[in-house]
């Protein structure tokens, strides 16, 4: 935690556990939608994709998961190549979560791998230290286990933003957000076949949010998969 953190947690602390238990009393809880969770489409190149990640890679927000960030990727990478594509996710997974849950799964390749964490790091208090050692991890067993070429580390939300959250809440945990987000990007540059996925704040404007206030709706899940097939293409392109 930053010293920054550290001095709002102990001069706010109080206030932000309070709006913390209203904002888990009163956000509606959201099911995550119905539909596959794995399919085939398009005619090409063969690309294998994991979609990997938390209540937003689950699609939480999209009534059907051709509205969410998997169905729209596939629609989106079909005319391209011959895509097999798997979604891992579940709601409330914090990296540590998804590290253990991708231990459990038997060995398989992926060529890409586009990842939606952070949001319940940030809220579950893990430290940046925590965060990066985490997620370094996540690249090491994508890479190992699974093969990955090409991962993708989707940005977090700015959550400063969130409807959702009332005020200091929202001040605090949107501070958080950035200081994992700059993590985050270190981190991608540092590794080998890694990329952050800067996901910029106007994909999170408040009318195309879900009816909750804190995840994506269909729109904000188009610019999402619309901007993961542009740099998946333009990888798979260098290099072949």
């Amino acid at each position: 935690m930053s010293l920054r953190h550290l001095l709002a947690t102990i001069a706010l602390g109080p206030v932000l556990l309070a709006q913390g238990r209203h904002v888990r009393r009163a956000v509606p809880a959201l099911p995550e939608p119905d539909g596959p969770r794995e399919g085939e489409a398009g005619s090409g190149k063969a690309l294998r994709l994991l979609v990997l990640g938390d209540s937003a890679a689950a699609g939480v927000g999209a009534q059907t998961q051709d509205e969410a960030l998997s169905g729209q990727l596939a629609v989106a990478l079909a005319p391209t190549f011959r895509l097999h594509w798997k979604l891992l996710a579940f709601t409330g997974a914090t990296t540590a979560d998804m590290l253990q849950r991708l231990r459990a799964e038997p060995a398989a390749q992926f060529d890409a791998v586009v990842t939606s964490l952070g949001v319940n790091d940030v809220t579950g208090r893990v430290s940046l230290a925590a965060w990066r050692r985490a997620q370094q991890e996540l690249i090491a067993v994508l890479q190992s286990r699974f093969g990955v070429r090409h991962i993708l580390l989707s940005s977090l939300p700015p959550m400063h933003r969130f409807p959702a959250l009332p005020q200091p809440l929202r001040w605090y945990v949107g501070s958080r957000a950035r200081d994992f987000d700059r993590v985050l990007a270190r981190v991608a540059a540092s590794r080998p076949g890694c990329e952050f996925l800067a996901l910029g704040h106007e994909m999170m404007d408040a009318s195309a949010m879900a009816g909750d206030g804190f995840h994506p709706g269909p729109p904000i899940y188009a610019l999402w998969a619309r901007e993961a097939t542009r740099r998946i293409v333009q990888r798979m392109e260098q290099t072949t």
